[in-house]
């Protein structure tokens, strides 16, 4: 059983056991995410209760400041004090006159999402349900109503008050006996059941044993009927009823079991012979089919049935039992009429929303059309694009082409990154450069360049090797044939001191100088063009700042 003795509460003014659980700011823990600094308590640094603004601008709760002004003469506002004491003013000054609600505040803390921190429960919903929830929780630890100074957990009260509490007692009136309540249950005197348990009166705790005090009272808890001994205002008793369920369930549940009893006992000292007009229960008046409890339970007729033996059941107990059987029929007759017009209500709910989601799936449909075409649109539109990219591509190089190209027989080929490049020839990643291409004249012969800077045939290795290529170009039907100018080769000194120069005239036999019948015929020209230590001296300014220059020159008399 979850109990435990209770304790002082914490030394907080106006703490109290009828006060809320949290009277100076909800704890933070409480909130599904990290709130806002601005929902925070100036004092007590928990989510604001009842907001309130001073005229610094900091908030405080309603009790904080309350607490606050209560126990300091001429308070000031610690936040003020933290952030620059400096600009302390009279503004800073807290009374609670000065302060006003802060209404906006206070409606966005009651949406804040949070959740019950009980072990246990699995609650959760807004901050203005949090109260409520609070007051209800069935795993929340209460204090016994009937001051035995235990805390359980509100759905054990009532296991609690049946097996555990030591102040739930009755007094049998016949042998004076205090009895808890189990053990009045199966209490007898003289080898009978105890005819007074009909009247059952819980002992309130006092200093006198045995004392019981009146049950029914005009302030007293509406089960004071059946046994509930509570007593205060209007206000006190509601939350009382509140919290109490289970303690007033168990209190009906004796006294039913007290008034069965008693009608059993009355059957059968009477010998089946009772009418039902006359089955009066302590004087009241009512038969046993119309009994009404408080809290808006009824006994139903069955409730005799168990009492009367069989053989021994007469006219007068058939016709009791017709009549409860008709008033049963009647309630479930008009609990089926109820539960018919419940039917029919989801019926029509159910046609509406088959109406809804056929019209969810037309629309679904014209989207998904519409989806489709876009998406066909969109197909072709990235289709449309690459064509473009590719028009684009193509231009970008024809363009650069044109910014290089050189139609009068000269070309000079800038190569950078030489010493990268010669590594990459060295270790055959990039054996040898094209230079890009350019025409003996504007409607002559194309060329290019063809450099190994690690050489290549008797050259490799050792020198720089350098070809000349004749291109297929766009007028070579117009172009005598073979290619027979004089090409120079030249290596520039950057320096201006010694540039290397080599010529050749082409072979007129050489498949390299006849119509190329491919893109590019075969390279000729110079495998030992210029020695890699000679190229690599630091006498030499062949190649400076990592750059070298090529120099072609085509005799085109």
């Amino acid at each position: 059983m979850a109990e435990k003795t209770t304790r002082g509460l914490q030394d907080v003014p106006g703490s109290s056991p009828d006060e809320n659980e949290f009277p100076f700011g909800y704890p933070t823990n409480i909130c599904e995410d990290v709130p806002d600094q601005k929902y925070l308590c100036s004092n007590c640094n928990n989510v604001l209760k009842k907001a309130l603004q001073t005229l610094c601008g900091h908030r405080y709760c309603s009790a904080c400041l309350s607490w606050i002004v209560r126990n300091n003469k001429n308070a000031i506002c610690q936040k003020c004090k933290e952030e620059d004491p400096s600009t302390l003013s009279e503004g800073s000054l807290l009374a609670e006159e000065r302060a006003f609600g802060d209404a906006a505040i206070n409606k966005e803390i009651s949406e804040l999402k949070v959740r019950c921190v009980t072990l246990g429960c699995s609650w959760s919903g807004i901050m203005k349900n949090f109260e409520e929830h609070q007051s209800l929780c069935e795993y929340a630890l209460i204090p016994c109503h009937t001051g035995c100074g235990h805390m359980v957990m509100r759905k054990k009260l009532a296991d609690h008050l049946e097996n555990g509490c030591v102040n739930n007692v009755t007094m049998c009136q016949k042998c004076k006996r205090s009895l808890s309540s189990s053990e009045y249950q199966e209490h007898s005197c003289e080898g009978n059941l105890c005819p007074e348990q009909k009247h059952v009166q819980t002992e309130t705790p006092s200093k006198e044993k045995n004392h019981s005090t009146p049950l029914i009272n005009k302030d007293g808890c509406r089960f004071s009927e059946v046994g509930c001994s509570f007593r205060g205002s209007k206000e006190k008793i509601k939350e009382h009823e509140k919290t109490a369920i289970g303690a007033h369930m168990l209190l009906l549940l004796q006294h039913i079991k007290q008034l069965k009893a008693s009608l059993c006992t009355a059957a059968k000292a009477a010998n089946g012979s009772i009418p039902q007009s006359e089955l009066n229960v302590n004087g009241a008046g009512k038969s046993i089919s119309d009994l009404q409890i408080p809290g808006g339970l009824e006994i139903n007729g069955d409730l005799e049935v168990d009492c009367f033996p069989g053989s021994s059941v007469s006219e007068d107990e058939s016709v009791l039992q017709q009549l409860v059987r008709e008033k049963v029929i009647s309630e479930l007759e008009n609990k089926l009429h109820v539960f018919e017009n419940i039917v029919a209500v989801l019926n029509k709910e159910v046609e509406t929303s088959n109406l809804e989601i056929t019209a969810f799936r037309r629309q679904s449909e014209l989207d998904q059309n519409i989806i489709r075409g876009l998406e066909l649109k969109i197909a072709e539109l990235h289709r449309c694009l690459t064509q473009k990219d590719a028009g684009l591509s193509s231009l970008h190089k024809s363009l650069l082409f044109s910014e290089q190209a050189s139609y009068d027989g000269v070309f000079l080929w800038k190569i950078t990154d030489v010493g990268r490049k010669l590594q990459d020839s060295v270790t055959g990643r990039t054996v040898s450069l094209y230079s890009p291409a350019f025409y003996t004249a504007k409607y002559g012969y194309k060329v290019c360049l063809r450099v190994y800077l690690n050489g290549d045939g008797t050259g490799k290795g050792t020198h720089v090797s350098l070809f000349f290529v004749v291109m297929k170009g766009d007028y070579d039907a117009l172009l005598p044939w073979p290619f027979r100018h004089k090409v120079t080769f030249m290596l520039l000194d950057q320096n201006n001191r010694e540039h290397i120069i080599d010529a050749f005239r082409p072979d007129l036999t050489s498949a390299s100088f006849q119509r190329p019948v491919n893109d590019m015929n075969v390279a000729s020209g110079c495998p030992m063009f210029l020695p890699l230590s000679k190229l690599q001296s630091p006498k030499y300014a062949y190649v400076k700042e990592d750059t070298l220059f090529l120099k072609c020159i085509i005799e085109t008399n």
